[in-house]
């Protein structure tokens, strides 16, 4: 048996949104497995089938920029939250960003080749404010999103400086319809996404392995119920639709009116503006997510905020 730790259980309490005790019990009852244990509070109907954390895992900055039918988005981080307001760094993710735009460029190792507006490399110069600044920094990724026609639209979360902040959204919106109109429609959307977390446009663009286990979870609550096999698989396959509508873009409830789901309100925009109007492709980065941190992380973190 795993040895269950404190930290362990509030862990999987901030993902989880569980209580204490149960998220102990769920730790024993998978000897310590994490992904399990929130798998377990599941079924046992305790956890939510997201739990979108206020605080991620890393430190560092989100970039976006976009021209007209491009959009770009960096995602550079830092040991601690303190760098991300140092003007050199916020220099460097701007004009890394600045440089995706450019040049197109979505591969990190590509683009840690370029030259910065000073002549040296981005790698090189990554470098050099390691050295300057004091702390480790790295260049994690890239995206890259256009369209024929249309126009691509951006929004920052949590802003520290123009086009940096913790989280940043690109929507590339396909359409013959009005600029300004779409511009301001597509910010509208990415705000969507940057509240919603949708992790796929449609369902053609979920992850089979995610849905099958929500399938897994959904039948093993739906037998705890002790109905019929029947009607445990229309439970099933209801909860299966949920998830997918719940987590796809076009299938969401628009968070800014609460009521009609994305794929109307896109539809309905169309008809507006005397256009059709296609959503092509999104990107969604969130400072550190998918990113763990280690304990002694944050023992840096307070030691560099007393000057230490």
């Amino acid at each position: 048996m795993a040895e269950i730790t404190a930290s362990m259980v509030k862990s999987l309490r901030e993902q989880s949104g569980a209580g204490m005790m149960d998220c102990k019990k769920a730790l024993n009852e998978t000897n310590g497995d994490m992904d399990a244990a929130v798998d377990w509070l599941r079924t046992k109907g305790l956890a939510a089938a997201q739990k979108k954390s206020s605080r991620t895992a890393a430190e560092g900055l989100v970039g976006v920029a976009t021209a007209g039918t491009v959009g770009a988005a960096v995602e550079v981080n830092s040991e601690t939250d303190f760098v991300a307001k140092n003007d050199r760094f916020q220099g460097f993710v701007s004009e890394v960003t600045g440089i995706a735009l450019q040049k197109r460029i979505a591969d990190v190792d590509a683009l840690k080749g370029e030259a910065m507006p000073g002549g040296a490399t981005v790698e090189d110069t990554l470098t050099d404010n390691i050295a300057k600044i004091g702390e480790n920094q790295s260049l994690r990724r890239a995206a890259v999103v256009s369209v024929d026609e249309g126009t691509v639209s951006a929004y920052v979360h949590n802003q520290m400086a123009p086009g940096l902040g913790k989280i940043g959204v690109l929507v590339a919106l396909e359409s013959k319809a009005d600029k300004e109109a779409l511009e301001d429609f597509g910010r509208q959307l990415a705000m969507h996404i940057a509240a919603a977390f949708p992790l796929a446009l449609d369902e053609s663009g979920v992850d089979p392995e995610a849905v099958e286990r929500e399938r897994q979870i959904a039948t093993e609550k739906a037998r705890e119920s002790g109905k019929p096999d029947n009607i445990v698989e229309k439970m099933v396959e209801g909860s299966v639709k949920k998830f997918v509508s719940e987590n796809t873009l076009l299938g969401q409830v628009y968070v800014i009116d609460g009521k009609a789901k994305v794929a109307d309100v896109v539809a309905a925009k169309g008809k507006e503006l005397g256009a059709e109007i296609k959503i092509k492709d999104y990107v969604r980065f969130q400072l550190g997510e998918g990113i763990e941190r280690e304990e002694s992380d944050f023992a840096a973190e307070v030691a560099a905020a007393a000057g230490q």
